[in-house]
């Protein structure tokens, strides 16, 4: 641990050899699948003409929501959303059924000659029009501390907003996709690109009717998730086992990319109603905040995406008097779900936007406003939902990034810049960020792993997490590895397997390492003790004496080869494998009041970016971005900075460029690369610095180390921040109140925002 080893399949991904589902071998007669969509945003669903479609060569059939042998509702918690639209369908893109046929580009064909008779009936596509009915996928939940209203009428000033920001497609680079394979006796083979094997595994027992014991799920790799992959992969998995289940015959779905961005949710956007008081300093001294979450039309995962929303409103600062209203809208539009940061980015950017606004009516520097409002370390130190934060950095970390990026002596160049410069204006900000390390429902913070040691010396790993790009496999086999004394090399960690480990996680929530990772180095050590008891009992020695490190065994008598030792073992009957579970300490959750301590720990970090805009057409370049991020010990440096790097350029494209349009009739409108730009090499700053923080993790996480999937892509709200700085610059000299900036910041955006455009 605590070195830059590459990717374990880094080398195989680069040369082609890396298998995704698409690439594996396929068991004859297999048969392809494609989904029948509505057009109809809202429409009672009369019946199915699929005359044309079966006409055309290829073509076996056709499946349907009677086909489905279990349960016609998947089995997610809330129990709300069809595996294939029943009677109504309830927006553009959802899936009635599939068409099934020898080839892919025969059941694409065909489906879409399929036709469906939708009555239309009235749709609800914004979450304005959903707050005006009261549409919602679950009840509003609020959070109180301290008496807001009355702050706000005593503070010497309040300022008051309400702004926008939208979702974000995840454009992971392989699609969603499952291969069903019906075996003997009425069991499955299900490969899944999923972050969530264990729930596919439900899903599919559920939906045919089966126990879950019948059910073994398969997932190597994937090619991105990013939380796409956690609950809606299980969709594809259970369309392609009906499928498979009706015609006997293994059955492959895979989404071309136009059906992925109309079938799957997003991030969800967020709609806020804010004002907060403050003093002559810039603290906030109450806070009433209504947000609002467009779920779209089911549940899926949207109560935990707003519950962390809610946790991260407050970010880095104490909020003395605060009360939070959050309320989860249907719409009739995609089931928005997971996305990396899981709701805390659109908790985090709010907080971030008004104190940007506070600065600005004070005439300060935003960074000393940002300074003034941080928890403090041994007082003003307890969240709005009750937790206290006991390893804040923040007062040393910020500090020391505001010097190494030079921001003050920057701050005053692109003010000289700026008063020069009538078209092209200027921007900086530092934001920090305080993420929460744990899975917010408490019973998903465990996980479970199997070591085997081979009479050859070599060591397999087995665990619940997936892997999708993140390195978490390498993590992994680095703990195993050191835990065992081995080289790397003898370590292979293999594909995540509900027949291996049971009942797993998703891999989510950042915690993939914090929890697999330690599981994973207990069943080492259950097989390290073992062979410590084992060579103490050959050198009459105490087995707390005998160390692994190197590929040796070494005890004060001798030093033996790993492989030796093992050999030996095996010889004498013990045993060279073992298991090792994991759960998460000291974490306790209130749902029905949203306090408790949901999280682990805190992890933190801040960012410097500095922008340009162009005034007269909106353009915008991010120019340099400093960082400073706290990973704890890190595990792998290379792959937490590279983790650092992808999180802040997704994060800035959710800012900048990744903007989704739905017409009047809520057909999404961006649903392909042509229409839906992510960011490119070209998008990504010249200077991009990143230093680790150099402190160990306070708590007693695996290594010393802390969660990095999530974290980083909220220091991309640095660059909203720093456009929002550059348009202030560039309005009118006459233009009077707060810069209302709907996100992304997309040129036309960015010149409503600085009174180009009409609003």
């Amino acid at each position: 641990m605590g070195q830059s080893h590459p990717h374990e399949s880094a080398r195989a991904q680069v040369a082609g050899s890396a298998h995704y589902i698409d690439d594996l071998p396929e068991v004859k007669g297999t048969l392809y699948a494609a989904p029948i969509l509505s057009s109809v945003a809202h429409g009672r669903l009369n019946g199915v003409d699929a005359t044309a479609a079966l006409a055309l060569p290829g073509v076996r059939g056709v499946v349907l929501s009677a086909d489905i042998p279990g349960d016609k509702l998947l089995a997610a918690f809330a129990h709300d959303e069809p595996v294939f639209a029943i009677d109504t369908v309830q927006f553009v893109g959802q899936v009635i059924g599939l068409v099934v046929a020898d080839s892919v580009m025969q059941a694409r064909r065909a489906a879409r000659k399929v036709k469906a008779d939708i009555a239309p009936l009235p749709a609800v596509l914004t979450v304005q029009q959903a707050l005006a009915a009261e549409s919602y996928v679950l009840p509003p939940v609020f959070v109180r501390r301290g008496d807001a209203q009355a702050a706000l009428d005593r503070a010497p000033h309040r300022v008051a907003g309400h702004f926008e920001v939208g979702g974000q497609e995840h454009f992971y680079l392989e699609g969603q996709i499952a291969y069903a394979m019906p075996l003997e006796q009425r069991q499955w083979w299900i490969y899944s690109s999923t972050q969530h094997p264990g729930e596919v595994q439900h899903w599919v027992a559920h939906a045919l009717g089966i126990d879950n014991h019948a059910v073994r799920v398969e997932c190597r790799r994937m090619g991105g998730g990013f939380g796409g992959k956690e609950t809606q992969a299980g969709h594809l998995a259970v369309w392609a086992a009906v499928a498979a289940n009706k015609f006997g015959r293994p059955v492959k779905l895979r989404l071309d990319r136009d059906d992925d961005f109309l079938v799957t949710g997003k991030r969800h956007p967020f709609a806020y109603d804010w004002e907060a008081g403050y003093d002559d300093s810039g603290r906030i001294t109450g806070l009433k905040l209504r947000m609002a979450a467009n779920c779209g039309f089911s549940a899926d995962l949207s109560g935990p995406v707003a519950d962390r929303a809610v946790f991260h409103t407050d970010n880095a600062y104490f909020l003395e008097n605060v009360e939070i209203a959050s309320y989860r809208c249907k719409t009739n539009t995609q089931s928005h779900t997971a996305f990396r940061g899981f709701g805390g980015p659109q908790g985090v950017i709010v907080i971030e936007a008004i104190l940007g606004d506070i600065a600005r009516a004070l005439g300060l520097d935003a960074l000393d406003v940002r300074m003034r409002n941080l928890y403090g370390t041994t007082e003003r130190n307890v969240t709005h939902y009750q937790m206290a934060v006991e390893d804040n950095i923040l007062h040393d970390l910020l500090p020391q990034l505001e010097r190494s990026s030079q921001y003050r002596e920057r701050q005053q160049a692109i003010a000289a810049w700026n008063a020069q410069n009538a078209v092209l204006k200027r921007g900086l900000a530092i934001t920090p960020v305080k993420f929460g390390i744990s899975f917010t429902a408490t019973l998903f913070n465990q996980a479970g792993a199997l070591v085997h040691v081979y009479t050859d010396g070599s060591v397999q790993v087995n665990h619940g997490g997936t892997e999708m790009g993140q390195g978490l496999h390498t993590k992994v086999a680095q703990i195993v590895a050191d835990e065992l004394g081995v080289p790397l090399p003898r370590v292979l960690v293999t594909a995540s397997d509900t027949s291996k480990v049971p009942n797993a996680s998703a891999t989510a929530a950042s915690s993939g390492t914090d929890l697999n990772g330690r599981a994973a180095q207990f069943a080492a050590r259950h097989v390290r003790d073992n062979l410590a008891a084992f060579v103490a009992g050959l050198d009459g020695c105490g087995a707390g004496a005998v160390r692994f490190e190197g590929g040796q065994v070494i005890s004060p008598k001798a030093a033996r080869d790993w492989d030796a030792v093992v050999q030996a073992a095996y010889a004498n009957r013990i045993q060279l494998w073992s298991d090792g579970f994991y759960r998460t300490p000291k974490i306790h959750y209130d749902k029905a009041t949203l306090t408790g301590r949901p999280f682990y720990y805190f992890a933190y970090g801040a960012a410097c970016s500095e922008v340009a805009v162009d005034t007269l057409t909106g353009e915008s370049r991010v120019l340099a971005v400093d960082i400073l991020h706290d990973v704890g010990h890190s595990i792998n440096p290379a792959i937490d900075i590279g983790q650092i790097e992808g999180g802040f350029v997704q994060g800035m494209g959710w800012l900048t460029t990744e903007q989704l349009v739905w017409n009047g009739e809520g057909l999404l409108t961006t649903h392909a690369p042509s229409t839906y730009k992510i960011p490119a090499t070209g998008d990504v700053p010249e200077r991009l610095a990143i230093t680790l923080w150099p402190e160990a993790n306070r708590e007693d996480n695996v290594g010393g180390s802390k969660a990095v999937g999530e974290p980083p892509f909220m220091l991309a709200i640095s660059v909203y921040e720093a456009l929002r700085n550059a348009v202030a610059a560039g309005r009118a000299p006459e233009a009077q109140g707060p810069v209302r900036l709907t996100a992304p910041a997309t040129a036309e955006n960015l010149l409503r925002a600085l009174g180009r455009l009409e609003a």
